[in-house]
C-alpha cells in the first residue's frame, strides 16, 4: 500500500540518510556489536551530515526541520540497519535534545546545543532507577539545597548512551514532601565531580547500544543546571513522553518490516522437499498474514506521525502506538525466526539478532502494561 504522509522533500532526505547508513553504519555493524557501543566517529559523522539537530534551531548549529516527519524518516532508515541505531540516536536527538531546546535557558542552549548538533556532546536521559522501573513518580535520587548549590545523590539504571554520554538530563527529587510535584530536571555533565558510571550492562539484545548505570555521590550543581522549572520535572517528562513513545513505534515497525522483507527473500530461495519453502501453503499464508499486520500497523503509526507533526497527537494515541507496534514487531520477528529454521537461532543471522533486540520494546518507554493502563483510564475505567 502506498504511504501518503511523505512528500518529495522527505524522500530526498530519506535517500541522504540511506547513503549515510550504507557508508557509515552497515560496514561497521560487527565492530559496533563487539564494542557494545557506537564509537564517537559515528556521532561526529552523523553531526556532519546534519542528522543530530533536526529539532535544534539553526543559530545553535541545528537544522530546525520543524516537521517531525523528517525525524520519522531518519528513525526508519536507521532501524533497517538494526534496532539499536534508532534507539541510541533517538535518545540523543529526539528524546533528550528537545528538553534543552524547549525548556533550556539561553545560556544552556549556547553551552550545550552546538555540541549536541555536531556529535561532540552525546546526550542521555536519567529517568529509570533500580527500584522504580516505569514508576517515575517514585524516584529516589535527591537534590538538597546547600547555599547557592544543590547536592545530588542517587543512581539511575538502564541508561542508553550511559557509558559514553557527556550530558544527562536527570530527574531528581528536590522536594520530598510534594511527591510528583517535587521533581526537577538537571543537566549533569559527566565531568562533574562525584559523577560516575558502572560497566556496560550485559543485555539480551541491543548489543550496539551502550547501556549503563549512573551514580551521583555529592554531585554539586547550581540553578544554572536546572532545565525547565523547579519542581516541574514530572510534568515536563509527561509532556515529552508522547514523542518518545511515537519514536519507538516508528522504529519498531520499520525494524520488523525490514526483517520480514529479508525473510520473504529467504523463503523464495531456501529449498526443502524439492521446492522453495515459501511455496508451502502454510508458509505462504503466514507471510500473507505478517505482511498485512505490518502494513496495518504502519498505517496507524503514519497517522500518528502526521498528527504529531501537526501538533495534535494525544498521549493516549502515542501509548496505543507504542504498545501495539512492539507487540506486532515481536510477533512478526518470532515467525521470521521460525521460517529460518535452525539458522534463525544463529547469531550470525540478522533475524536472530533482530528477534533478541525486539524483546525490550515491550518493556521500555513505559511497559506495555502501563500503556494499557493509560488507555483504560482514558476509557473511564
Amino acid at each position: 500500500m502506498k504511504r501518503e504522509i511523505y512528500d518529495e522533500d522527505h524522500e530526498a532526505f530519506r535517500a541522504s540518510v540511506k547513503e549515510f547508513v550504507d557508508r557509515s553504519v552497515l560496514p561497521h555493524a560487527e565492530e559496533h556489536i563487539k564494542a557494545k557501543a557506537l564509537p564517537r566517529e559515528f556521532w561526529l559523522e552523523a553531526g556532519k551530515q546534519g542528522l543530530l539537530g533536526l529539532c535544534i534551531p539553526e543559530e545553535y548549529g541545528g537544522a530546525d526541520a520543524g516537521d517531525y516527519r523528517f525525524n520519522a524518516v531518519l528513525q526508519e532508515e536507521l532501524a533497517k540497519a538494526g534496532a539499536a541505531y534508532p534507539t541510541c540516536h533517538g535518545i540523543h536527538a529526539d528524546i533528550t535534545a528537545p528538553y534543552i531546546v524547549e525548556l533550556g535557558t539561553e545560556e544552556q542552549k549556547q553551552r550545550w546545543l552546538p555540541g549536541v548538533a555536531s556529535g561532540e556532546i552525546l546526550l542521555g536521559i536519567g529517568m529509570t532507577e533500580p527500584s522504580g522501573g516505569s514508576d517515575l513518580a517514585a524516584l529516589k535520587t535527591t537534590a538538597v539545597r546547600d547555599g547557592d548549590s544543590w547536592i545530588i545523590n542517587g543512581s539511575k539504571t538502564f541508561i542508553t548512551n550511559g557509558y559514553s554520554g557527556d550530558l544527562f538530563v536527570t530527574a531528581v527529587r528536590t522536594d520530598p514532601e510534594k511527591g510528583p510535584k517535587g521533581i526537577t530536571l538537571f543537566g549533569i555533565e559527566a565531568t562533574m565531580e562525584g559523577f560516575s558510571r558502572g560497566r556496560k550492562l550485559d543485555k539480551v539484545g541491543m548489543e550496539e547500544s551502550d547501556t549503563a548505570e549512573l551514580f551521583f555521590e555529592n554531585v554539586r550543581v547550581t540553578d544554572a543546571e536546572i532545565i525547565g522549572e523547579l519542581n516541574m520535572g514530572f510534568i515536563h517528562m509527561m509532556q515529552k513522553l508522547p514523542q518518545e513513545r511515537l519514536g519507538c513505534a516508528v522504529a519498531n515497525i520499520a525494524h520488523a518490516k525490514q526483517i520480514l522483507l529479508e525473510t520473504i527473500d529467504y523463503a523464495k530461495e531456501r529449498q526443502a522437499f524439492g521446492a522453495p519453502i515459501g511455496t508451502f501453503q502454510h508458509n505462504k499464508f503466514l507471510l500473507a498474514d505478517l505482511v498485512t499486520r505490518i502494513e496495518a500497523a504502519e498505517a496507524y503509526i503514519d497517522k500518528c506521525v502526521l498528527n504529531h507533526s501537526q501538533g495534535t497527537l494525544t498521549a493516549i494515541d502515542a501509548a496505543k502506538a507504542k504498545w501495539f507496534s512492539s507487540q506486532v514487531q515481536s510477533e512478526v520477528l518470532d515467525h521470521c525466526v521460525q521460517l529460518h529454521g535452525g539458522y534463525g537461532f544463529m547469531n550470525e543471522y540478522r533475524v536472530a539478532r533482530a528477534w533478541r533486540d525486539a524483546r525490550v520494546t515491550k518493556i521500555w518507554a513505559g511497559s506495555n502494561e502501563i500503556m494499557k493502563e493509560l488507555i483504560g483510564r482514558d476509557l473511564g475505567l
